[in-house]
């Protein structure tokens, strides 16, 4: 599928400022494009109400009615999360190009670590309420999307919990769409009932997404930046595509940091490419960061549930595409500085390699098979003389075989002054391994946090987003196959001298909280504690 004429992905910053300068045709046609396929017959193959759905719900296959399968076709906590995703936007992509007078139209990237991003949060046009359109006033077709068919969870079989109705819209942080239940329908409406204006909510939301973007620590009266556009940058460095992609195998590479004698004082935790993205899904989705640089003005709202905060939904919010189209630019860039733009390796058997691994299988995957370059990517088609089902081997190159490439934007500094290794002095630095958590007992998505006392302060080390579906309470994949955990750095103070080396987390009155639906019930616990009854444990080294 090589082409000579590469179709370019720009920032969607780009397209709003040339509307603002008079040329207005760019960000319309993006406009047209998806107010058509949201209004294409929800069996449509090109409608976004089917696209949307293979994210997760409507579930089909065994995870249609057995949460000991995973009943969306993606991919997560494994190493086919940055390729299934990649084919997925291109999908979509097409279904753009398919409305009339849309053929030119390419899915724009939200640039999540740009200065406008840290400064002000989402873009305008993924936000505003409405749009002119042809000389109409027409809501916004990025804001929301309405149902036009019901979802129905069938996990929990006569008491479905996360299903939604027809004519349902989406929603985003602070508002609650929970609505699967009577009492979840009564304390949605008396929740969003507090927000009425819809101008606020979107500052709110803004304020919630810098917040989760700019968060840091202070050490030796330096700031540190610990917040997700830190992560982008951090994820540039891991050392293979097996840790790059997911966070089941970073993990693993991160334990066997532990226990190595005269481990390295320098060692940082690698961050994969999944860690950055949950956290932005959660920030758009519902929970507040515990930390910001406005915290002091900004009070946490209890009760958020929006779609993003969910794999469920996710995918039938608009702005998830555009999110998403900025995680496989920076999987184009990690690749760039890689060397690896035409084959990727997979460690063989290594965790995350396998079906069972985080979710649980997909529908057509077979349970505790093991996932190569070769797995396909369902339920994606290649087009032409090849009717198969998608590899990751088919979408390495997104300039030689899909077609396309990214315009101008951040973290290509990043790239290039890592590349020439242009870093600062590193300082000594120990690790916080929170591990030994069970999804089993938590509803939906949850956050694990650390904090430390630094400098006579306690400070957040910072905090991991656990993108989860929403129901995992009976499902024996998530307790037999998942354990969530998580790391953070902790650099030591210059005054610890050689001794830092050899403290303790009880040195530092390490501290767990993990913050979880439905109420945002913040759990804490020392150290050596257990949190509210969710189980974990704590270690550094």
């Amino acid at each position: 599928m090589a082409t000579t004429n590469l179709r370019v992905r720009r920032a969607i910053t780009e397209l709003q400022d040339d509307y603002k300068n008079g040329n207005k045709k760019p960000l319309e046609d993006l406009m047209r494009a998806w107010k058509g396929i949201k209004a294409l017959p929800p069996d449509d193959p090109n409608s976004f109400f089917k696209l949307g759905g293979f994210h997760g719900e409507p579930f089909r296959g065994a995870g249609w009615g057995s949460s000991a399968y995973w009943g969306g076709y993606c991919n997560h906590g494994n190493v086919l999360f940055p390729t299934w995703h990649r084919v997925y936007l291109f999908k979509l992509e097409q279904a753009l190009q398919s409305i009339e007078g849309c053929a030119d139209v390419m899915l724009p990237f939200w640039d999540e670590t740009s200065d406008d991003s840290i400064n002000y949060g989402i873009p305008w046009a993924l936000t505003d309420e409405y749009f002119e359109l042809d000389g109409e006033q027409i809501t916004n077709p990025l804001r929301s999307f309405v149902f036009p068919k019901n979802i129905i969870d069938n996990i929990n079989n006569d008491n479905p919990n996360y299903s939604k109705p027809y004519g349902y819209e989406t929603v985003r942080y602070p508002l609650s769409g929970l609505v699967g239940t009577e009492a979840d329908r009564a304390a949605t409406t008396a929740h969003n009932n507090q927000f009425k204006d819809y101008k606020q909510n979107v500052r709110f939301l803004n304020q919630n997404v810098t917040n989760w973007l700019n968060t840091s620590i202070v050490v030796d009266k330096k700031v540190i930046p610990t917040g997700v556009a830190q992560k982008f940058k951090d994820c540039l460095d891991a050392p293979n595509y097996t840790v790059f992609s997911n966070t089941t195998s970073a993990a693993e590479w991160n334990n066997q940091a532990k226990g190595i004698p005269n481990p390295d004082p320098n060692f940082k935790p690698v961050v994969p490419l999944e860690s950055p993205h949950n956290s932005i899904h959660l920030s758009v989705g519902g929970y507040e960061v515990p930390t910001g640089p406005n915290a002091g003005d900004f009070s946490p709202i209890d009760g958020a549930n929006g779609d993003m905060g969910e794999n469920d939904t996710a995918g039938l919010d608009p702005i998830f595409f555009f999110h998403h189209c900025f995680i496989d630019r920076v999987f184009w860039l990690w690749q760039k500085k890689n060397g690896q733009t035409d084959a990727l390796e997979i460690i063989p058997e290594y965790p995350g390699t396998n079906t069972v691994d985080s979710q649980g299988p997909t529908p057509g995957m077979i349970p505790n098979s093991w996932l190569t370059m070769d797995s396909p990517l369902n339920p994606f088609q290649l087009e032409g003389k090849e009717q198969r089902t998608f590899t990751s081997n088919d979408c390495v190159n997104i300039e030689k075989q899909l077609g396309y490439t990214y315009g101008p934007g951040s973290l290509e500094d990043t790239v290039q002054s890592r590349s020439l290794a242009i870093e600062e002095p590193v300082r000594p630095t120990k690790t916080i391994k929170v591990s030994n958590i069970n999804r089993g007992p938590i509803r939906g998505s949850f956050l694990i946090s650390a904090f430390a006392t630094i400098d006579g302060k306690r400070q957040c080390l910072g905090t991991e987003a656990v993108l989860s579906r929403w129901n995992t309470k009976y499902c024996a994949n998530c307790q037999t196959h998942l354990e969530a955990s998580a790391f953070f750095s902790m650099p030591m103070p210059e005054d610890t001298g050689k001794r830092g080396m050899d403290l303790t987390a009880e040195d530092f009155n390490v501290e767990v909280e993990i913050k979880r639906r439905p109420v945002n019930e913040n759990l804490t616990a020392s150290a050596r504690g257990v949190s509210a009854g969710v189980q974990h444990r704590v270690e550094m080294f």
